[in-house]
């Protein structure tokens, strides 16, 4: 059974570049950016395992 870690990750839209911004402080280096929430969610995904090896 794998262990499950909540991190907090704070997203906004960016009304000039027209983008979803994500970033973390419990993540060191995530900084993302998606046209839809549910692309965020899937990058997120994706990019904070890696960012945590």
């Amino acid at each position: 059974m794998m262990a499950q870690i909540t991190f907090k990750v704070e997203a906004f839209w960016d009304s000039d570049a027209e983008v979803w911004v994500a970033t973390s402080d419990d993540v060191p280096g995530l900084v993302t950016e998606a046209s839809t929430i549910e692309v965020l969610t899937q990058k997120l995904r994706e990019i904070i395992p890696e960012l945590l090896l």
